[in-house]
């Protein structure tokens, strides 16, 4: 009899129940210096609706019922029945969009084909309303043979990946999750407890939303001032302050019920290239590599953590060539688990990426980083051509199927330990009273707020008077498809300055914009440029924005400069008058910048970061709240 299959005799028949009664009397009436034991009985009952009174079938099945069967782990179980290939496919994680897919279009069936024919053990939501998402996650939960381990980039919050939405074109706010500042915002607050606070509040909402691996904290030490990927998305530059923030981070995490995932092994803090699009390279002995890149990595693993995503950089002083980290047994196999430890489940970064994607062929690089000591394939471009390339290499004896046993074991026992072998699907109802809830905004506000750094203040210009009279330019600088830059900061500016003039510029913006601007603010009494800067594969500005505030600066006129993102941007424009650091573009930040400048808010944060001559870690000028000052 399979062990999946339940017993077809009832217990609730007399006659049954008086013939087990005797066995079992039996059965325990051994002489003490015997072994034998009371069978155990196992956990699915017999159906109740079928009656047999033939006791010798009954005598006979309860001898020949193995005992041990109730004692085999549901994930053992499951593995012991799989087919090879259904055991490489649990290694296999696709991205899959969090809107709305109703059943029956092409949405929703594309994935849905994936999951059912190719049997993934998981996914990588992102993008969606919160409500939605949990609603194609149950979906998608109903249609996969075994359950579905959810990923999402969850590093400042649930609201990092499902904020939410806006209507457009009234720019309506649809709400969503809770979005925290950026984790070097969270830095400048040198409040570990607010690092386990968020990581506990993620993890409330994740759960909620069915998300099971947050892919998070960033535990990169951002030694570059020139990375363009990683910046604001570490805690800071100080390798041991990213260490107890990350330690913290991964406690709020784990210590409610989701398994927290350490990035980018072994750090990609010290690049200036974009691993979306290229292989970035670091030149760094061990020496060094254990001093800074992998301090924070080593305090995680030694609190706990349960996975570690692989960085695509090279470290060719490490390994001795260049391949891609999420590639090189040097890196996952030597360094992290036999000289750090690690023995949970290692991801690699997106396999989409150009830094492997755009070096080596599709499927070879899946079997590659198998070989190297991964245990989940993250986005191959193609999902069924990965399996088909790791099962290939195992039936070759390129990978021992026991190389792949070991992985999908650790899988499957993730799964039970979170219960979703009994309960994977979420009640939607809960939503509402866990997810972007007052109490938890409340606490991003308060973080958000405690982030707020001042690095220039000439004159004590801040706080500003806030006279309603004042002609009051803002600029904005932005990607020109984000539609809620400065949405908030501004709301708030007008409401002081009624007569806010509001500019929104980006890199496509032409010179006779610029001209026009500079013949405005000369006419302005005050302007303020608010920058949102991250852009993916450059950190730089335009030279026309750099040009606009520059000449602010030589001409004298009163303006403020506040950076929703990149705090290096000061290099740009050495001669303004105040520089603000707000740390992100997330409306929590985008309101604490807006109070700062009025002296609503104490201005207390101090750079987790340096950049030398502008700044060092732990500078920042201390503005007490409603401090009158020098303003317009």
């Amino acid at each position: 009899m399979s062990i999946w299959s339940k017993p077809q005799h009832t217990l609730n028949n007399p006659v049954r129940a008086f013939w087990i009664l005797v066995i079992l009397i039996s059965a325990c009436s051994v002489s003490k210096s015997g072994t034998a034991s009371p069978p155990t009985i196992s956990e699915d009952l017999p159906d109740k609706n079928v009656i047999d009174n033939n006791p010798e079938e009954i005598t006979s099945e309860i001898q020949n019922f193995d005992s041990t069967t109730a004692d085999i782990p549901w994930h053992q179980r499951v593995i012991d029945e799989m087919t090879l290939r259904e055991k490489i496919a649990q290694m296999i994680m696709p991205f899959v969009l969090g809107n709305f897919a109703p059943e029956g279009t092409d949405n929703h069936d594309r994935i849905v084909e994936v999951i059912e024919k190719d049997g993934v053990g998981g996914v990588i939501m992102s993008v969606g309303v919160p409500t939605d998402v949990a609603v194609k996650l149950n979906d998608l939960q109903r249609h996969s043979k075994y359950p579905l381990l959810v990923g999402a980039d969850l590093e400042t919050g649930a609201g990092f990946r499902f904020w939410g939405s806006v209507h457009v074109p009234t720019n309506i706010s649809l709400g969503g999750a809770t979005i925290f500042p950026s984790l070097m915002g969270l830095g400048a607050t040198r409040n570990t407890d607010y690092a386990y606070q968020m990581g506990r509040i993620t993890a409330l909402e994740a759960k909620a939303l069915g998300v099971h691996l947050p892919f998070a904290p960033v535990l990169d030490v951002n030694n570059n001032n020139e990375n363009p990927i990683i910046n604001i998305r570490s805690f800071g530059d100080d390798p041991q302050m990213v260490a107890s923030m990350g330690v913290s981070f991964v406690r709020g995490l784990q210590e409610n019920g989701i398994a927290a995932t350490g990035k980018h092994f072994p750090g990609h803090g010290d690049t200036e290239v974009d691993s979306h699009l290229a292989l970035p390279v670091i030149l760094v002995n061990r020496e060094r590599m254990d001093s800074v890149e992998l301090v924070p990595f080593k305090a995680v693993i030694d609190a706990g953590i349960q996975g570690m995503m692989s960085a695509h950089i090279a470290v060719p002083e490490i390994t001795g060539n260049y391949l891609p980290s999420t590639l090189s047994g040097n890196v996952l196999y030597d360094l992290l688990r036999s000289d750090l430890g690690f023995n949970g489940i290692v991801f690699t970064d997106a396999m989409d990426m150009g830094a492997v994607n755009r070096l080596y062929p599709q499927g070879e690089s899946s079997v590659m980083a198998v070989l190297a000591g991964a245990d989940v394939i993250l986005m191959p471009p193609d999902v069924t051509q990965a399996i088909e390339a790791i099962l290939r290499a195992v039936e070759d004896g390129r990978i021992p199927e026991s190389r792949i046993d070991r992985s999908v074991t650790k899988l499957l026992r993730l799964k039970e330990d979170m219960n979703l072998n009994e309960d994977r699907e979420v009640p939607l109802d809960v939503i509402p009273q866990v997810v972007g809830v007052p109490e938890h905004i409340s606490l991003a506000e308060e973080v958000a707020e405690r982030s707020i750094t001042l690095i220039r203040n000439e004159r004590n210009l801040l706080p500003l008077l806030g006279t309603r009279t004042a002609r009051v330019m803002s600029v904005t600088f932005r990607n020109r498809t984000d539609v809620l830059a400065s949405r908030y900061f501004d709301a708030l500016l007008r409401e002081t300055y009624p007569r806010l003039v509001r500019t929104r510029v980006d890199d496509q913006t032409h010179e006779a914009v610029y001209k026009d601007l500079k013949v405005r603010a000369g006419r302005s009494n005050l302007v303020v440029v608010s920058i949102y800067s991250n852009f993916a594969g450059k950190v730089e500005l335009t030279e026309d924005i750099v040009e606009f505030i520059n000449e602010l600066a030589k001409n004298k006129i009163t303006h403020i400069v506040v950076s929703f993102g990149n705090p290096y941007l000061i290099s740009e424009f050495p001669n303004v008058q105040a520089y603000i650091l707000a740390w992100s573009s997330a409306p929590v930040s985008q309101k604490a910048a807006a109070k700062s400048l009025f002296g609503n808010i104490e201005i207390s944060g101090r750079t987790p970061t340096s950049m030398q001559p502008y700044f060092k870690s732990g500078d920042g000028i201390q503005v007490p709240l409603k401090v009158t000052g020098i303003g317009n």
